[in-house]
């Protein structure tokens, strides 16, 4: 996939997942707001309609004072005060109902089977003893009671609210009741309209977000083609260099094989030669070119050694970094005569495999700069670990150079030693005087 696709996709996915995130997050509020209209819709119904059973109970109870307070208990008076509620009506499906305390019906305007009935043990679809909870109510609470009714309009059960007064002289329980179905209307359409608002705040998201998308998607699209081109030629530039440095490196190796091990094999074939001849001859020299013959093959295979310690130390994968660059040293310090002294607190466990690679090749490019072109008589080498991250200090008492012509330099070294550290997103830095000269190196600690 090309750059700038990728480019657009980094672009819109997030944008797109933030909307999505905030639609979920409306969605989720208009719940819970809807959830709470809906209360606050049902309780200022629900308080209106009490106090409007209460007014209606109230209305009642005086059309019936001057019998009830006149101190008559008669038949005659009671049934007066029965005709007269029952004529009492309000709204189509509006009237008053008298039990006495023990759950008989004394009067029901719209349904007249009931009227004589002990109706205490009736319950309704849920279970509840409506005519119990009507007299507790009256008695000991506040008066009203919810509870499922035949709507007389209707013939359907429904829910109704019913408010109720005990009239203790003549032992009745008086009340009446509304269907509350409006309230379930109410509530309903309460929920709608938050649920319409909410498609309207969705979609006006979407919209925007749409709009946003052509905006990214067309912005990608339009990307400058320099910028494009320039990172191609970056990359080429790259893969020249990954070219370049693989040529130097077997360039390195093919002169080290033919000026050293080549040279000292036909220098030592010589000898084997000559030895052979003075042998056959029965020369007294013969044996002793055999063994500066054999002298010389332990040089070429301490050649081979360092070459191949060179491109790969084996201490390094064996034992960790620590010996490795404690081989390093003393091989260092033996080819060179600089007295090298190596200084750690580090220990290898700290250290990945990866690392250890990067520092080891670090230290020795670093010490090969020296002896090419410090003329230094004594280095130093540190490695330590601090607020986590590993740092490396190599300097030495050498002739020193400008550090400003070191990007400008055709020498591969340093340029190395800083690919390597930004590899790892490390920090480098090199300062540089006549007399010392000091390079310096910090990467961070992979954590487990």
């Amino acid at each position: 996939m090309q750059l700038k696709y990728k480019i657009v996709i980094l672009g819109v996915l997030p944008l797109i997942v933030s909307v999505l995130f905030i639609c979920v997050l409306v969605f989720a509020q208009s719940r819970k707001l809807e959830e709470q209209q809906a209360k606050l819709v049902e309780s200022s119904i629900m308080a209106a309609k009490k106090a409007e059973l209460k007014n209606y109970v109230g209305l009642a109870l005086s059309q019936i004072a001057p019998l009830y307070d006149s101190g008559r208990d008669d038949p005659e008076t009671r049934q007066q005060a029965l005709r007269i509620l029952s004529r009492s009506s309000f709204g189509l499906d509006g009237y008053f109902f008298v039990y006495d305390r023990h759950g008989k019906n004394l009067m029901h305007p719209r349904q007249a089977n009931l009227v004589g009935k002990e109706l205490i043990g009736m319950k309704d679809k849920n279970g509840l003893p409506v005519i119990q909870a009507l007299l507790e109510s009256a008695q000991n609470g506040d008066g009203y009671q919810l509870y499922a009714w035949e709507k007389p309009s209707t013939g359907l059960v429904t829910e109704k609210l019913s408010y109720v007064v005990m009239l203790d002289r003549w032992g009745w329980m008086l009340g009446t009741g509304i269907y509350i179905d409006d309230v379930e209307v109410a509530t309903l359409k309460s929920r709608q309209e938050v649920a319409s608002g909410v498609l309207t705040t969705v979609l006006a998201i979407a919209s925007f977000a749409l709009v946003a998308v052509l905006v990214v998607f067309t912005g990608g699209l339009m990307l400058n083609f320099t910028e494009h081109r320039l990172a191609d030629r970056k990359l080429s530039a790259l893969n020249q260099r990954i070219v370049h440095l693989q040529e130097e490196e077997r360039s390195r190796v093919s002169r080290e094989l033919h000026d050293g091990i080549s040279q000292q094999l036909v220098s030592i074939k010589f000898q084997f030669e000559l030895a052979s001849l003075e042998l056959e001859n029965g020369q007294g020299r013969g044996l002793e070119n055999l063994r500066a013959g054999t002298a010389r093959l332990g040089e070429a295979i301490g050649e081979v050694r360092r070459i191949s310690h060179d491109l790969r130390p084996s201490l390094l994968d064996t034992l960790g970094l620590s010996p490795a660059i404690d081989q390093l040293v003393r091989e260092f310090e033996q080819r060179t005569a600089i007295r090298t002294q190596y200084e750690r607190e580090l220990d290898d466990a700290q250290v990945d495999k990866e690392v250890s690679v990067t520092l080891f090749r670090i230290i020795q490019e670093a010490l090969g700069n020296i002896e090419r072109h410090s003329k230094a008589s004594a280095a130093i080498i540190s490695l330590s670990t601090s607020k986590g991250s590993i740092s490396l200090c190599v300097e030495d008492n050498g002739v020193g150079f400008d550090p400003g012509l070191m990007d400008r330099s055709h020498g591969i070294g340093l340029r190395n030693i800083r690919e390597r550290v930004d590899h790892h997103r490390g920090a480098f830095g090199i300062f540089s005087s006549p007399g010392r000269t000091e390079l310096q190196v910090e990467i961070p600690v992979q954590r487990a």
